[in-house]
């Protein structure tokens, strides 16, 4: 994998605003991917999601490792391109194709806008799409960060089928989610430690209850197991998480090969 200087802080340069939606006594409804939230988006990742950057990381290298040189990656619930972006100058000497879906045209809009700012428009291609009816057959990669969360608990299986047959044959499924656990004092703890790490990175007790609010009928976590056997009924035989980060975990599966 090819070694690169740290380019974050250039990105979050272009990337938006600080993340302020919930500095609010009061909320309107649940969570929405929309305008307001495409603005923030970026900043609300770094600040939200646990060793965002390392993950991101992780990923590259697995990539470099299993796939074969003009392979295709789609990145299903894209949001705004960042994993894209990054994975594109990581891995650079591949010559990977990136996908990118999302339902979000704000989102879609800052991905392109990124992307063009990088001049990484000829390898990065976005579009508008519901990921749960994913058509791109022969797909060497998929990534699902952060995002199976988002849908139903009663359509989760019959849509990692979907991803599971439009990879080729050795093809990979990354999947990174927030998770639960079925001890209710560690689950309890984990919620605790997860609460202090964004107080660490500067959100108020308000916002974290604001936003935990307006989430509650929107994010949906399994637990680490239940996430492991949707996979395996899917199809994957080889399921692992390669980063575990109290209640957020990835996870590497395969199709395979034969």
């Amino acid at each position: 994998m090819k070694k690169t200087t740290p380019t974050h802080n250039t990105e979050q340069a272009h990337a938006g605003t600080r993340d302020a939606l919930f500095q609010v006594e009061r909320i309107n409804g649940d969570f929405v991917f929309d305008d307001r939230v495409a603005q923030v988006f970026d900043d609300m990742l770094d600040r939200s999601v646990p060793h965002y950057q390392e993950v991101i990381q992780s990923i590259a290298r697995i990539l470099g490792c299993l796939l074969q040189e003009g392979s295709q990656i789609v990145d299903l619930g894209c949001s705004t391109g960042t994993t894209l972006l990054q994975l594109s100058r990581l891995l650079e000497e591949k010559k990977f194709t990136y996908l990118g879906i999302d339902n979000s045209a704000a989102m879609l809009d800052k991905a392109r806008l990124k992307a063009e700012l990088f001049s990484r428009q000829e390898s990065l291609n976005f579009s508008d799409g519901d990921i749960t009816k994913v058509d791109q057959p022969g797909t060497s990669a998929f990534l699902l960060n952060y995002t199976l969360q988002f849908i139903r608990p009663l359509h989760r299986e019959t849509f990692l089928r979907r991803v599971y047959e439009n990879l080729s044959p050795g093809g990979v499924l990354i999947l990174s989610e927030k998770i639960i656990s079925h001890h209710p004092g560690l689950n309890r703890r984990y919620i605790e430690i997860y609460h202090q790490f964004k107080k660490e990175r500067g959100y108020s007790e308000l916002e974290i209850a604001k936003k935990r609010e307006a989430l509650e009928n929107v994010l949906i976590p399994c637990s680490l197991e239940e996430n492991r056997n949707l996979l395996q009924t899917a199809g994957f035989t080889e399921v692992e998480p390669f980063f575990q980060w109290f209640n957020f975990v990835s996870f590497l599966a395969v199709k395979p090969a034969n």
